[in-house]
C-alpha cells in the first residue's frame, strides 16, 4: 500500500482504491447470491455493504463527480426499498438482546413473539426481494464495477483528509446535549452519522497507513449501542394498538425501557470519548494537514 502524503499518490494507491471498491462490489452481489443465507440475513449483509460503499463515494467526493453522486443516490433507494426485511430482522434482534438480560417475559410468552415476529420476516422478504429488485440491483453492481474501472489512478490525501474532517463534524455536532432527553429521531441522525464517519475512518485507514488513530473500534462500539437501541424501538412499535405485536405491550414495555436505558447512557460514555476532539484539532493530527497550519476546521 502506498505511504501517505499532502498530495495525490500515484498507481499504488489508486490500485488499493479500486481494489477495495471492487470488493465492496463483491460482497454486496455475494450476500443476494448466496443460497445458503436467509433473506434477512442476506439484506442485512447487503446493507451493510452498500454502507461501505456509499462511504467510499462521499471519501472520495469531488473527484468522481455527477456519476459518484448518481451511484451514492441508487445505493440510499436500494437500502431504502430493502428497509421492511430489515425491521423485522432487528425486532428479533431486540427481542435477542432482552433475553439475554432475564426481562420478566416468559419462555412461553417470548416464543410466541418470535414465532409472530419470524412470520412478518418471511413475508418482508418476499414482498421485497423479488426477482425484479435482485435484477436491478445487479445491474447496479455492473454499472458500478465499471466505474470503478475508469476511476483515476491518483489518490488525493488532502481531499480525503477534508471529507474525512466533515465526517467527523457532522457526527459530532449530531451528539445530543442532554442525552437522557434525546428522542429516537435525533438518535437515528446521530448513528446514520456515526456509521458515514466509521466506514470513511476505516476506509481513510486502509488507503493511508500512516493516518493517526482514528478510534474506528470505539465509533463501531457506538454504533452498535445505537444501533440496538434504535432495534428495541422497533419492536416498541409493533406492540403499539392495531400493531402485531400489541397483545404482549404490558409484558414487554418494561424490559425495553430499561434495556434502552442502559444503552443510551453507555452510548454517551462512548461518544464523549471518541469525540473529545473539536473538529479543528482532530483535522491538525491528521498528517496531510500537519504542514498546514493555516487549514479551516
Amino acid at each position: 500500500m502506498a505511504k501517505a502524503s499532502g498530495t495525490t499518490t500515484g498507481n499504488g494507491a489508486g490500485a488499493d482504491l479500486r481494489a477495495t471498491a471492487r470488493q465492496i462490489l463483491a460482497d454486496a452481489g455475494a450476500a443476494l447470491e448466496d443460497g445458503e443465507r436467509t433473506g434477512a440475513t442476506s439484506v442485512h449483509d447487503f446493507r451493510k455493504s452498500m454502507k461501505r460503499w456509499r462511504a467510499l463515494l462521499r471519501l472520495l467526493g469531488p473527484k468522481l463527480g455527477a456519476n459518484g453522486k448518481k451511484l451514492n443516490a441508487e445505493a440510499r433507494d436500494f437500502a431504502r426499498r430493502l428497509g421492511r426485511p430489515r425491521d423485522a430482522q432487528a425486532a428479533l434482534d431486540a427481542l435477542d438482546d432482552l433475553q439475554k438480560h432475564k426481562p420478566e417475559i416468559p419462555d412461553a410468552t417470548q416464543r410466541s413473539i418470535r414465532t409472530r415476529l419470524n412470520d412478518l420476516r418471511a413475508h418482508a422478504e418476499v414482498a421485497a426481494l423479488n426477482d425484479e429488485l435482485r435484477r436491478e440491483i445487479q445491474n447496479y453492481l455492473d454499472r458500478a464495477a465499471r466505474a470503478v474501472n475508469r476511476w483515476p489512478a491518483g489518490f488525493d490525501g488532502t481531499e480525503t483528509s477534508k471529507r474525512l474532517t466533515s465526517a467527523y463534524r457532522r457526527a459530532r455536532r449530531a451528539m445530543p446535549e442532554k442525552w437522557h432527553l434525546a428522542d429516537e429521531e435525533e438518535l437515528h441522525e446521530l448513528r446514520r452519522r456515526v456509521i458515514a464517519y466509521r466506514h470513511q475512518a476505516d476506509l481513510a485507514a486502509r488507503l493511508q497507513p500512516k493516518l493517526p488513530d482514528l478510534h474506528v473500534n470505539e465509533a463501531q462500539d457506538l454504533r452498535e449501542r445505537l444501533g440496538r437501541f434504535q432495534d428495541l424501538s422497533v419492536l416498541s412499535k409493533l406492540t403499539a394498538p392495531q400493531q402485531p405485536l400489541a397483545a404482549w405491550r404490558s409484558r414487554l414495555a418494561p424490559s425495553i425501557a430499561r434495556r434502552q436505558a442502559t444503552h443510551i447512557k453507555s452510548a454517551a460514555r462512548i461518544a464523549r470519548r471518541l469525540f473529545a476532539d473539536r473538529p479543528k484539532a482532530f483535522r491538525v493530527r491528521l498528517p496531510v494537514t500537519a504542514k498546514s497550519p493555516k487549514a479551516s476546521a
